[in-house]
């Protein structure tokens, strides 16, 4: 097959270079626009900000009411996962001991059914003690969908007196999709571990399979009469 034509009147060749030089124009005045716009960001965020990425960035102009404390938190995230836990230059520090205070929850691994005869006589074995090791674990959060189910009741011979049916606990967010206990999670890991909530978002989705906005985590966290002091509303 042959190639596209090669245009060769001066017509062409000017209109080509005519394009290439308003491409190149285009390309510099978006670099500009961008650079403006992330100016203005680092400027609305203040301290921290400027460490963050354009994307990051534009993250939180999605979050309403982010504060410094956690633009500043962010900053200091690492932008990707490492593939180690161990920077690069630094040097090992040996195996590190577990805190004492956390419970220890035993596993005992038994030997296989080959191992409890001996190779040499055929006898069984018995146990003389164990290797032991220690590793740190963790109960991940088990998302569940509570059912609530209220009892109505009525007398049957006086109609007149209506159903009754049980009060229900008092809601943080009334006739909310969350319960109790997910709502002051989504509260305590952004206001105490500086967690934004679109991050809490995407963490939701992944482990649920629940996608819910932004707007309506912020409508957990910022409940009507209440007065969020620590937050930088930018």
């Amino acid at each position: 097959m042959s190639g596209p034509s090669i245009p060769s009147s001066p017509a062409d060749v000017a209109l080509i270079e005519k394009l290439r030089n308003e491409l190149q124009l285009a390309k510099l005045q978006i670099q500009v626009l961008e650079e403006r716009l992330r100016r203005q960001r680092i400027a609305k965020y203040g301290q921290g900000s400027e460490k963050l990425s354009d994307e990051q960035l534009g993250l939180l102009e999605l979050e309403p009411g982010v504060s410094n404390v956690e633009v500043k938190a962010e900053s200091q995230r690492d932008p990707l996962p490492r593939s180690s836990g161990q920077r690069p230059g630094s040097k090992h520090p040996g195996r590190q001991s577990l805190p004492a205070h956390l419970p220890r929850v035993e596993r005992i691994l038994a030997c296989t059914r080959e191992q409890e005869v001996c190779q040499g006589c055929g006898k069984e074995t018995v146990v003389i003690g164990y290797d032991e090791s220690e590793r740190l674990d963790v109960e991940p959060a088990k998302y569940f969908v509570e059912v609530t189910k209220r009892e109505k009741r009525a007398c049957v011979n006086c109609e007149e007196h209506g159903v009754v049916a049980a009060p229900l606990p008092p809601q943080i967010i009334d006739k909310g999709l969350a319960s109790n206990p997910v709502v002051i999670d989504t509260v305590v890991q952004k206001y105490c571990d500086h967690l934004p909530l679109y991050r809490q978002s995407a963490i939701l989705e992944r482990d649920t399979g629940l996608e819910l906005s932004r707007a309506t985590l912020d409508g957990w966290v910022h409940i009507p009469g209440h007065v969020d002091r620590d937050s930088g509303a930018m």
